[in-house]
C-alpha cells in the first residue's frame, strides 16, 4: 500500500499536512482520511482508492475493446432464463469470471471468457450450459447438442468416480 507523505492543503497550499483520522469507506474499497493543516488550520477530508487497470477483450479478428461486464451478464442471463436461477447466483458467476479475467492480466481473448463462464455454468445449470455452449460455440445441428451432452456426461461420470468413497465391498474385494 503506498502512503501519500506530502499532501498539499488546499487552503494555503502548504506540502505537509497530518492525517486526524483514518477508516475504511465505499465497503472497504476506499480509505478515508480527515486531514489539517498545521500552517493555516483547514481541515479537510481525501480519499484512497485502488486504481484498476482497464481490462481489454482482443476479439477473434484481433479487434480489440474495453471490457463490457454487461456483455457477460447478458448472455448468461438469456442462457438461463426460466431456469430458477437467482440473481445473486448469475452477478456470483459474472464477478467470478470477471475476476478471472483480470488476473490473467490486462488482455483477454474472448474464447478465454467463453471457456471460463462455460466452466461455471456446467456446475450451474447443465440446460444454462448448453444453451450458452450452443451460441458460444455456434451449433448448426443437432449432433452439435448430442457432442455436447455427452461430453457433459463423461465429465459428471469423472467427478463422481474421483469425489465417490469406494462401498464397503469394492474394499472387501480390494483387499
Amino acid at each position: 500500500m503506498t502512503t501519500l507523505f506530502s499532501v498539499h492543503c488546499p487552503s494555503c497550499g502548504v506540502d505537509d499536512t497530518r492525517v486526524a483520522d483514518s477508516r475504511t469507506a465505499a465497503d472497504g474499497a476506499a480509505v478515508r482520511r480527515r486531514r489539517h493543516c498545521p500552517e493555516c488550520g483547514y481541515r479537510f477530508t481525501t480519499f484512497e482508492r485502488l486504481e484498476e487497470i482497464p481490462l481489454c477483450v482482443v476479439k477473434s479478428d484481433g479487434r480489440q475493446e474495453p471490457f463490457d461486464r454487461v456483455k457477460i451478464e447478458s448472455g448468461v442471463r438469456a442462457a438461463s432464463k426460466g431456469r430458477g436461477i437467482d440473481d445473486a447466483a448469475l452477478a456470483s458467476l459474472v464477478a467470478e469470471v470477471e475476476d478471472t479475467a483480470r488476473l490473467a492480466g490486462p488482455h483477454v481473448s474472448t474464447t478465454q471468457l467463453g471457456v471460463a463462464v462455460l466452466e461455471r455454468l456446467r456446475t450451474l445449470d447443465e440446460v444454462a450450459y448448453l444453451r450458452f455452449a450452443s451460441v458460444y460455440k455456434d451449433f448448426d445441428a443437432a449432433a452439435d447438442f448430442h457432442r455436447e451432452i455427452e461430453l457433459l456426461t463423461k465429465a459428471d461420470e469423472r467427478s463422481r468416480r474421483v469425489g465417490a468413497l469406494p462401498s464397503g465391498e469394492e474394499m472387501i474385494a480390494a483387499d
